[in-house]
């Protein structure tokens, strides 16, 4: 198969309205439950958005209990995808002088499935993505790349979380050791909205059901907290703790009361713990019906709402940071920052 995007040629600059030429960069996220790109261009404060897009296809529907992809859940991911190479090719026609250097990732759910190597190769063929399946440390690093601009004078360490649909990645990192962040630590939890809403979606809308979870996920986060110390450390000051979920930036829109969800308000808004408190008890309160109508959710993601919330609470209480900074970012963000970073040297790997 011959690859239709660059990742090992320099991209070739393309014009903007002034005629200035720049180079054009795309990233995409193909997660468990989501699939989603973004294109920007080199920008004085990080990047300029170019294209965005973003579907649910519910990769890891059904995964927890088969261990395989569904066949309909890969012609879901397949089309998104698909989309996602045409909205590319916008920027590697005649219009332009040299294709986007663009990376394509997949996430817990191929990692998981006995045919997640198999689908990564089909959905290649069928798009001309050079789509990768990357390990749990990667999707860490590219997840604190995302946020670094957030943590610049943020303090000595940050204590950085990514709920995500089939997995949680938790990542510690010091923040005084240079250029940028470093990561000290990783975990991947091996749960997520998507894996533990099938497993018990029903237990997290029962408070005793909903403690038990977050118990259980507290169990799993200790041998990491007895290595690193963390909570000695958020005990001694100068430790952010820093959100990049869905789960995360919703409990922001419920906690400043949000008619509507609005980006440029959640992303790098830091909420006391007081304020947390406060939304994951309304969260709970307002039930299935509640979540579905409030305007910063709806029902394509009421049912990963509360499951996000067991994880987002134990992490809370094992590690009682007084504030939280909540950062509508990602994997996606990560991608283009570290392409834009590395353009001389960066190579495709493809790791399945």
């Amino acid at each position: 198969m011959v690859s239709q995007f660059s990742l090992v040629q320099p991209t070739q600059p393309v014009s903007n309205r002034r005629g200035r030429r720049r180079a054009v960069f795309g990233g995409i996220d193909l997660g468990t439950n989501n699939c989603r790109m973004l294109v920007g261009t080199p920008a004085a404060h990080g990047f300029q958005i170019l294209d965005s897009f973003s579907r649910v296809v519910r990769l890891g529907e059904g995964l927890y209990e088969t261990g395989k992809l569904s066949a309909l859940a890969m012609d879901r991911a397949i089309s998104s995808l698909a989309i996602c190479a045409d909205r590319a090719r916008r920027w590697t026609g005649d219009e332009f002088t040299g294709p986007i250097r663009l990376r394509a990732i997949a996430t817990e759910a191929c990692r998981q499935a006995e045919n997640g190597v198999e689908f990564v190769h089909r959905a290649r063929e069928a798009t001309g993505l050079p789509l990768e399946i990357i390990n749990p440390r990667e999707e860490a690093e590219l997840a604190v790349e995302s946020c670094a601009p957030l943590l610049r004078k943020a303090g000595r360490r940050a204590l950085l979380f990514d709920i995500g649909g089939g997995s949680t990645e938790i990542a510690w990192v010091r923040l005084d050791s240079g250029i940028r962040p470093e990561l000290i630590g990783y975990l991947s939890l091996p749960v997520g909205v998507v894996t533990l809403s099938e497993r018990c979606a029903g237990a997290c809308y029962q408070s005793e059901g909903f403690f038990s979870l977050v118990e259980d996920i507290i169990t799993m986060l200790r041998p990491f907290e007895s290595v690193h110390r963390i909570g000695e450390e958020i005990r001694r000051g100068g430790v952010v703790m820093v959100g990049t979920s869905g789960t995360v930036t919703t409990l922001a829109g419920v906690s400043l009361k949000l008619d509507r969800y609005r980006r440029g308000l959640v992303d790098g808004v830091s909420l006391t713990r007081r304020a947390v408190d406060d939304a994951l008890a309304e969260a709970c309160a307002l039930g299935r019906d509640g979540l579905s109508r409030h305007p910063c959710i709806g029902m394509d993601r009421v049912e990963f709402v509360l499951p996000g919330c067991a994880i987002f609470a134990a992490i809370h209480e094992l590690w009682q940071a007084p504030r939280l900074m909540v950062a509508d970012r990602g994997l996606r963000e990560g991608m283009l920052m570290r392409l834009m970073r590395d353009m001389p040297t960066h190579k495709h790997r493809y790791n399945a």
